[in-house]
């Protein structure tokens, strides 16, 4: 018995599916693929493994497909029409994904796969969510500290708590996943989402390995902006906090022009030089905090305009998928998708 999703009956129900985002990893593939099997292969259990082609540019999809024809008993593969971003990838993978036990993986070894037992023994201490943190990063001397930077400011922005929020390496119960399959906005962060609806997470060291094959996929300006995201997507204190400078500075401002008016009674002219040079420098920095605020009000605005589409977040093109009960009789079928709705599409 299947539904819409793929979906087997539920005495089939694997017991964990891990789901990995690609996005132009052709050559790092073949040694994931060497790891990753054995590792979940030694957790004795029923899994899944469900890719998500995230719009690749290199051959990351012929390579997927022929892994879905070698381990078609437990390799899922789901093929994006363009490049949606990394988060919107593994929320296609969470709608598809069938497991009891929900765990994210990027697909470029950072993160060994051979961790995901250690998130699941701790799961079974009944935490409903574990986030990895990573030791001893092998990242840039940039990339370590602009990561607590961004970690400090959504910490004090924000009541979420995540000691590493870059690590991909999380494991999710079924609740915790369902309740992110019904939220429907376009720009998300999926580990503060599901942080939100835990209700007992924890965190555990995990490790992290140098990347010795491709390059990042996140530049700058995407960490800014996933950052940008994530703050103003999970509090109203951006806007609160410009609303309290607004009133600060109209303060000052009031007190800045009712002391020059008494220092030019008191000094007559002499003080006028003084005063213009006070005022232009007034009149520049407001002019700074004015656009500042115009902008941030646009990116609140931008999100409303976005939902108020209802466009497809992103559009699966094809999924690779075995539709039979029993995997041994070996039916495989490749299905093309039309988007049936926003949160499936």
């Amino acid at each position: 018995m299947s539904d819409r999703k793929g979906g087997l009956a539920e005495t089939n129900v694997p017991a964990l599916s891990v789901v990995i985002p690609v996005y132009n990893e052709e050559d790092a593939l073949a040694a994931l693929f060497a790891r990753l099997y054995p590792a979940l292969d030694r957790l004795a259990l029923r899994y899944e493994v469900i890719f998500v082609n995230d719009g690749s540019g290199d051959r990351s999809a012929a390579v997927l497909r022929k892994q879905y024809e070698r381990r078609s008993d437990v390799t899922r593969v789901i093929l994006f029409n363009a490049n949606y971003g990394q988060h919107l990838a593994i929320m296609a993978g969470f709608q598809y994904a069938r497991g009891r036990r929900i765990v994210t993986l990027d697909a470029d070894l950072q993160n060994p796969p051979e961790e995901i037992g250690k998130l699941l023994e701790k799961m079974d201490e009944g935490y409903d969510y574990v986030g990895g943190v990573r030791s001893e990063r092998q990242d840039t001397w940039f990339r370590r500290n602009a990561s607590r930077l961004m970690n400090r400011l959504r910490e004090s922005t924000t009541r979420i708590h995540m000691t590493d929020q870059g690590c991909m390496l999380r494991a999710y119960d079924r609740p915790i996943v369902d309740a992110i399959n019904k939220c429907e906005e376009v720009n998300t962060f999926i580990p503060a989402l599901a942080y939100t609806f835990s209700s007992n997470p924890a965190e555990i060291e995990v490790a992290h390995e140098e990347r010795t094959i491709g390059t990042t996929k996140y530049s700058l300006y995407k960490l800014l902006r996933l950052n940008f995201d994530l703050v103003t997507g999970f509090s109203l204190a951006p806007l609160q906090a410009f609303s309290l400078v607004g009133f600060v500075l109209a303060v000052s401002s009031t007190g800045v022009v009712v002391f020059q008016i008494l220092n030019r009674l008191v000094r007559g002219e002499a003080a006028e030089g003084m005063f213009r040079s006070v005022t232009d420098a007034l009149l520049f920095f407001l002019f700074g905090v004015v656009l500042f605020g115009i902008g941030l009000l646009g990116e609140y605005i931008g999100r409303i305009y976005q939902e108020v589409l209802r466009r497809p977040r992103f559009i699966v093109s094809a999924v690779l998928e075995d539709l039979s009960s029993d995997a041994s009789t070996g039916t495989r079928q490749e299905r093309n998708v039309t988007p049936f709705d926003r949160t499936h599409s």
